[in-house]
């Protein structure tokens, strides 16, 4: 029986849960990487979650035709595994206000690089949406001078690009791939990936305590488990443009955390930058304008 196809709705709230479970526990994952090594804590991060995944999805797993899932996993994992160690490095050589902004790079990337791959051109409101919510993304994140350029910043900036192409490898695979065998692979892809470097790629440490510890369950079954599996089923609906512009909500509830958990006040020109992110995506989501209102563009998850 063909799965029925849900809600626009409900798809963005989805993606919307998703960027807002990565915003609340950004805090608790900063707090946590005090006491442990970053390679380690991703090892053991991703590690639970596929163990968790291959659980929930034992099923889809054993089914014989699965390779496509088995394929698509594998490059998302490889993308999601570069992204996350060139952010990790490249913050060791750079400022955070700087690393959110270039990591926040993938917002404008996603509609280029999907543009090209796809030979189209994006839509109007499309373009707008994506430049209001990059506009905001810089507000909310940057605190000093774009042009002092470091190595951190080049790692950093190759991180957006990792980040760019696994939100469309998964646009590519998820409509085609069944969803448990393709969340199972790229997590457990990451794991792999975490598990063979993280002993020689920088010193390893651990003290543990309550806050690792908790850390540790936390973003392996929500920030990890949960949000890619709903975001692999989400962009099974939704475009990588969409799902891009929605995921520049996280910044907005990483703050809105901070404030809560830390007692951190926006400044104004943080609070611009979230209007502006909002406003970009309710551009996208409500199309005011369109230079071609007959000529739809061709469906981004067709083949690479």
């Amino acid at each position: 029986m063909k799965e029925a196809r849900p809600a626009g709705w409900q798809v963005d709230l989805s993606l919307i849960a998703v960027a807002l479970i990565w915003g609340v526990t950004f805090i608790l994952v900063k707090e946590a990487l005090a006491g442990i090594s970053t390679l380690l804590f991703l090892a053991i991060r991703f590690s639970i979650a596929t163990v968790a995944l291959a659980i929930i999805f034992h099923k889809q797993l054993t089914r014989a035709n699965f390779s496509q899932g088995i394929r698509g996993g594998v490059i998302a994992g490889c993308f999601l595994f570069t992204g996350y160690v060139l952010q990790t490095f490249g913050l060791k050589h750079t400022s955070a206000a700087k690393t959110g902004f270039i990591t926040g790079l993938y917002i404008p990337l996603v509609p280029i690089f999907s543009s090209l791959i796809y030979r189209r051109l994006p839509n109007p409101a499309e373009v707008t949406g994506v430049l209001m919510a990059f506009a905001g993304t810089v507000l909310m994140t940057v605190q000093s001078s774009l042009f002092d350029i470091r190595m951190g910043d080049l790692l950093v900036a190759g991180c957006a690009v990792a980040f760019s192409f696994h939100i469309l490898a998964l646009g590519r695979f998820a409509g085609s791939s069944a969803l448990g065998v393709l969340a199972v692979t790229q997590i457990g892809t990451t794991a792999l990936l975490s598990c063979v470097t993280f002993w020689w790629a920088e010193p390893v440490h651990v003290q543990w305590s309550s806050t690792v510890a908790t850390a540790l369950l936390v973003t392996s079954l929500l920030a990890t488990a949960l949000a890619f599996s709903v975001q692999t089923w989400g962009q099974r609906y939704s475009s990588p443009t969409r799902t891009a512009l929605i995921f520049a909500m996280e910044p907005v509830f990483a703050w809105a955390t901070s404030y809560v958990v830390a007692g951190e006040v926006l400044s104004g020109r943080a609070v611009i930058g979230g209007l502006l992110i909002l406003s970009g995506i309710l551009m996208v989501e409500l199309k005011p304008f369109r230079l071609r209102p007959k000529l739809e563009t061709q469906n981004e998850k067709q083949v690479l």
